[in-house]
């Protein structure tokens, strides 16, 4: 089979599987039963004391949940088994994404503890994502044993809301098989009745054992085997196999078991599978060999992956890459991370071609630098395993690996050959929309701020650094408050860097709701030479982004040519600063009517103070508007949630500008939202649909604010103060 100690030498013998679900849903305890079954460990850890496989992060040993993607691989049968855990926690989408570009197919790991709960609308959208690209899924019912579950009720859950029309498609292959009850009346799970062999793999002793289903078991599973040799048949390609079935035919079950992993594979039929770690003096938990062999035999390996990638050296040329390790070099930075004493470290796919320690690779990437090129020597190539780092000396199509000492890679970048350029498609990311502003706690914390934003941001693409010139803040967006308060303890435990939150403010502007007029007079008298100038303005307002109009309508040469310039200096100057609170004045035009100057005491700068001057007291005398700027605003939320989703946004004064049917089951509001109302959204939308709900927003203009909110703010700024 070609299996070498540290890697693989063919695709064939690799598969690579994300398993994705909800917080709690039991993801890292099903990758420790998997290990341990493989005999990869000699013991399972714990997530709750921190000893897990995946949980190898000082925040993740402290909080006991996942907050990054981790990769433990396996053995069974001569197949190396990629199992990428992601974070089941909504924030952390990122590392989610990482682990599906990485995958070539998907575990949906619901807790049977849960219930309904445990396949909501944020599953339900993951599911579609992954159909979007075809990529192959089965479902794991796990927590079998807790005295809520109810496997028949969420297995009717999981065909309902994942398989939709083709609910056909989503079908158990075993059904769990309980044993006698307890003294508190729970009967625990002890075996699985295989559906299509009609056999029980009895887990009781700790290993599996097959025996023959007592008559009530075999009762039971009659209905459900039918269901789905129906469904397998209906998926397979030999057209006469349904008719052959319905006229009485027995079918063998070579045949079923063959278009079975077929379907699989292909991603048109997704098996429903049950599971539970074993005890502690165990090896085999119930359904992990179940889930293995189903691996290995349905699961497509890297070759069926076709991946869009683009050759850059002849003008952007669109590829597929093959999944060949004779081809050229084509891999994908799926995530990076800081280590303490190796620097930064790269978990690449391979796509393409083979990467080997010490190669010389360049470096290609998306987004503002998009098609940047660096030439890097790579440094240690290493076999990922939870804590541990295992040195490999190549890694082929198809596998993952990580990269240390690429200063320059970051997530997302393609690794290819240097006299070859490639760039490969990238997956789409969610926008990050929860702004906090932060700052420095001191200088020290000042100086080093840049740099460890900038890792932070190289780590993770779901966040966003904003420099915001009109607020002068400094705003960190993203996904959530669990993924910002991570990055925020990162860059203290890593980057030694403390900073501080403080509230977030939106960048207000104002104007001139009326014509007003103004006088500016700056006169001081010192010895030598004084200041002189004095002149009077009218301001009018004027439509959206006009800007600033300056008008001169002086007579006479009462204000002096050379100093014309001057007053419109000051003008627009103190424009810039706020006139009525310290934000910046917009859409009027100031016309100079006339003035007064000195032959000898009036100079550019004494003009400069008394536009300034003018235009302060035009604003004192007359009725300003504060403007807030206005985002559109288009939420998807599931129609259980509409009428809540549409309350909250009334209360943030938004105007509803409707809705209309977007998903099944989902309703698309468009709104205008000011965008004061939006600080704290992505949070609280989150909260209000128990996390199923999406929503963009993109900014649109700048409206008036109702005089009570905008008196609060001028009574809070610091030129109302002064």
């Amino acid at each position: 089979m070609g299996v070498r100690a540290n890697g693989v030498t063919s695709p064939e013998n690799i598969r690579n599987v994300v398993l994705v679900g909800s917080s709690g849903s039991g993801k890292t305890t099903l990758v420790e039963a998997l290990a341990l079954a493989t005999g990869a460990v000699n013991r399972a850890g714990r997530v709750e004391d921190g000893t897990s496989l995946s949980d190898y992060d000082e925040i993740e040993q402290r909080k006991h949940r996942s907050v990054q993607l981790s990769v433990v691989p396996v053995r069974w049968h001569g197949v190396k088994i990629n199992l990428l855990d992601t974070p089941g926690y909504a924030d952390f989408v990122g590392e989610l994404r990482a682990g599906l570009r990485a995958a070539d197919a998907a575990l949906f790991v619901v807790s049977a503890a849960d219930g309904v709960e445990g396949v909501g609308g944020a599953t339900r959208a993951l599911w579609e994502e992954c159909a979007s690209v075809g990529m192959p899924r089965a479902i794991v019912l796990t927590h079998l044993d807790t005295a809520r579950a109810d496997f028949e009720e969420l297995r009717r859950t999981c065909q309902a809301l994942l398989g939709g029309a083709s609910a056909e498609n989503v079908l158990a292959l075993h059904l769990p098989v309980y044993g006698p009850a307890g003294a508190d009346g729970h009967r625990p799970a002890t075996g699985l009745m295989e559906l299509l062999e009609q056999r029980v793999a009895d887990y009781s002793g700790g290993e599996r054992t097959w025996i023959d289903p007592a008559p009530a078991d075999r009762s039971l599973a009659d209905q459900a085997r039918e269901r789905l040799i129906e469904g397998i048949i209906a998926e397979s390609e030999d057209e006469t196999l349904m008719d052959r079935y319905v006229g009485g035919e027995p079918i063998e079950l070579a045949t079923l078991v063959t278009d079975l992993e077929r379907a699989v594979a292909r991603g048109s039929f997704h098996p429903v599978l049950f599971a539970a770690p074993a005890a502690a003096d165990r090896r085999h938990g119930l359904g992990t060999l179940e889930l293995l062999d189903l691996i290995t035999a349905g699961f497509p390996g890297p070759a069926e992956h076709a991946v869009p990638a683009r050759r850059l050296a002849d003008g952007s040329t669109a590829i597929t890459l093959r999944c060949d390790p004779a081809a050229d070099l084509a891999a994908e930075v799926v995530r990076t991370s800081s280590d303490p004493y190796v620097g930064r470290v790269s978990l690449v796919r391979v796509f393409s071609g083979t990467l080997r320690a010490d190669d010389t690779v360049h470096i290609c990437g998306h987004g503002a630098g998009a098609e940047h090129g660096d030439d890097e020597r790579i440094g240690g190539l290493t076999a990922p395993f939870g804590r541990e780092q295992r040195p490999m000396s190549e890694a082929v199509a198809g596998d993952i690996a990580y990269v240390t000492k690429l200063g320059h890679a970051r997530t997302g970048d393609t690794l290819s050959a240097t006299g070859d350029p490639l760039l490969i498609d990238p997956w789409p990311m969610p926008e990050p929309l929860l702004p906090t502003a932060i700052r420095a706690h001191g200088k020290t914390d000042e100086d080093k701020l840049p740099q460890g934003l900038a890792r932070l941001v190289a780590e993770d693409p779901a966040l966003r650094v904003e420099n915001n010139e009109r607020t002068h803040q400094l705003v960190l967006w993203s996904l959530g408050e669990a993924q910002r308060d991570v990055a925020l303890e990162r860059l203290r435990s890593r980057f030694g860097v403390e900073v501080d939150v403080e509230e977030t403010r939106v960048p207000l502007r104002e104007t001139f709701a009326e014509k007003a007029g103004g006088r500016g007079r700056h006169v001081k008298q010192s010895g030598g030479h004084g200041q002189y100038a004095v002149c009077e303005i009218r301001v009018e307002p004027l439509t959206e982004g006009s800007g600033i109009e300056f008008v001169d309508k002086v007579i006479g040469g009462a204000v002096p040519r050379q100093f014309i310039t001057s007053v419109e200096k000051g003008v627009r100057a103190q424009a810039e600063r706020g006139v009525s609170s310290d934000n910046p004045l917009v859409d009027v035009r100031v016309t100079l009517l006339d003035g007064k100057a000195h032959s000898v005491d009036s100079s550019d700068a004494a003009f400069q103070t008394a536009g300034a001057l003018a235009l302060r007291d035009a604003a004192a005398g007359s009725r300003m508007a504060l403007l807030e700027p206005i985002a559109l605003v288009e939420v998807r939320v599931p129609d259980e949630h509409l009428g809540a989703a549409l309350t909250d946004l009334s209360v943030r004064r938004a105007r509803i500008l409707g809705t209309e049917p977007a998903d099944p089951g989902r309703t698309l509001i468009r709104a205008k939202v000011p965008e004061s109302e939006l600080v704290r959204y992505a949070t609280e939308l989150r909260s209000l649909t128990h996390g199923v709900a999406q929503f963009t927003r993109e900014y649109l203009r700048h409206d008036p604010m109702p005089a009570q909110l905008a008196e609060k703010v001028r009574d809070r700024s610091p030129a109302a103060r002064a």
